[in-house]
Parts: C-alpha cells; structure tokens; sequence
C-alpha cells in the first residue's frame, strides 16, 4: 500500500529531515511503494503539486523539491498502486483549486460500484477527474459531500463544518464498499480507506484500516529558546479542542524529537485555521480480523 506525510504548522517549516535524512524517512520507504510520489505545499495560500510516475529514491527531483520546500502545510505520498496504471496522473496528491488529497487504501471490486461512486459527483467535478484510480474518484466524492455545505473556495473553514459532509460521504462509500478492513497486516485487495486531505489552512487525517500516526508536540523541541512561538503544547499532550502550534500526520514512525500517538480505526484528527485540535470518532463500519 501507499505511505502518507503531510503536516500544518504556525510557522514555516522545511521537509528535508522528515522525507530525506531522519531514519524511516519518506524516501527509504519508497524502496518498497515505488510507483511514484508527490508534494503538495502552500505558498501565499495557494498549493504547488509537483509529481512524478519514477521512484522517490530514484528520482533525484524528489531530493530536490525536498530540500528547498519550506511551507505552513505540505502533503507527501509514495505510491504502491493498486488500481490504474503507473504513471502521472494517478500519482498523488490529487489538486482541486485550494484541495489536496492523498489517500493509502483501495477499493476492492471497483469495477462493480465504479458507476455508482461517480454518478455521486457533482456534474462541474466530474470532468476534471484524468486518472483511472478509485483514489481520485473518492477525492471528487468528498468534494461533493463538501461542497453542498461550504464554498470549495472558502479558505478559513471550521472543523465542525467540514465534519459532517465527511462523515456522510465516508458513510456513503462504505454503503457501497461494505466494511473497511481492521487488520494488523494488510491485504492489499481488501477495503482500506485512510487519507490526508486540506485546503493549505484546514488540515485533517481519516485512519480507514491503514496504519495513521499523529503529531502535537516533541520531547525537547530544538529550537524551543529561539522560536517565537513556543508554547507549552510544542512539548506537551494536547486535548481535543486545544490550540496547538503543529500536527504532523505518516504512516509510518519518523524517529526523532516528534512524540506519535496512533489513531484507531475509524479516528479523524484534524485542526482548523485557527490550528484548533480536533479528533473524532466516525461512525464507519470495520471488518476486525484476528491473525491466527
């Protein structure tokens, strides 16, 4: 399956660390999620999307982007396709106006409900959807849902705006689906749906039976005596509905200075553009499975 990062922070930060140098970093693990990559950073409010169809540890853009990348918001994806072929256009992220998304899941027998996931798009959405995955068509579904309650052009977006329109487009899917997958190991045609999806202010992660770690604080932050933001959630836990200063979304542990909590299956954590904490439990169906 895909491997996902992406953070939002108070101030602005670069990604070198985290997708090239650190141990596990972004880059390592694409020796195993080969088909691919892409970052997506704001600048001035607006995404930039750089993407590839090679390999990030053989990409040297990849070393390259990551290390003059310097942003509030960024989103990164390896890719490990299993729907659509291996090329650009299914790489994520995925981009519409201010949104981004990246998703590590897949839909199992997509051909099957393929109609019914698209007949739910709306009409003006539909056309911009280039690539042949069920990762795009669950992008353009969510947009959808989203777009009935709040302008797709609104940057400054509360948490409990976007909750509900997420729920019932999850809700939606799953009815056509069938549960999503809780399992230790992955099976890759099973039913998984985690993703990162933000507008560059609001940024939010959905743990859909793939492994999703987040991020509120560290053990000592290193720049802790020159930072002007310091605050003691930069080194402490944060409670739901807290203001915090960053929120660091992977799959996979980044090992570091950063403190992970894992979320369950079935968990959205997200802030607003007030970097207000949130984290919720959605009511979507899982299939647990016990390894014998």
């Amino acid at each position: 399956m895909c491997r996902l990062f992406g953070f939002r922070s108070v101030i602005t930060s670069q990604v070198h660390s985290s997708l090239i140098h650190a141990e596990n970093a972004l880059m390592d693990q694409s020796k195993k999620h080969p088909d691919g990559w892409g970052i997506a950073y704001y600048i001035e409010k607006n995404p930039h999307l750089i993407r590839s169809a090679l390999s990030a540890i053989d990409d040297h853009l990849f070393e390259k982007i990551s290390g003059v990348v310097s942003s509030q918001t960024v989103l990164a994806h390896i890719r490990n396709g299993t729907q659509g072929i291996n090329n650009i256009l299914n790489t994520h992220p995925f981009q519409y106006g201010p949104w981004v998304f990246a998703h590590n899941g897949n839909i199992k027998n997509l051909d099957g409900i393929k109609d019914k996931l698209i007949a739910k798009i709306s009409p003006r959405l539909k056309r911009f959807i280039l690539g042949n995955t069920d990762s795009e068509i669950i992008f353009y579904v969510i947009l959808s849902y989203l777009e009935k309650d709040i302008p797709l052009d609104k940057r400054e977006i509360l948490f409990d705006e976007i909750l509900n329109p997420i729920k019932e487009a999850l809700l939606f899917i799953t009815s056509l689906t069938g549960p999503l997958l809780d399992y230790n190991e992955t099976i890759p045609t099973e039913n998984y749906l985690s993703f990162i999806l933000t507008n560059g202010s609001l940024f939010l992660g959905f743990q859909g039976g793939q492994s999703l770690k987040y991020c509120t604080h560290k053990t000592q932050c290193p720049e802790r005596d020159n930072c002007p933001h310091f605050a003691h959630s930069c080194e402490n836990p944060s409670k739901d509905k807290e203001n915090i200063n960053h929120l660091i979304l992977t799959s996979e542990e980044i090992k570091g200075v950063n403190v992970w909590s894992e979320l369950a299956p079935g968990e959205l954590v997200g802030v607003d553009h007030n970097m207000n904490l949130r984290l919720e439990k959605l009511p979507i169906q899982f299939e647990k499975r016990i390894k014998k």
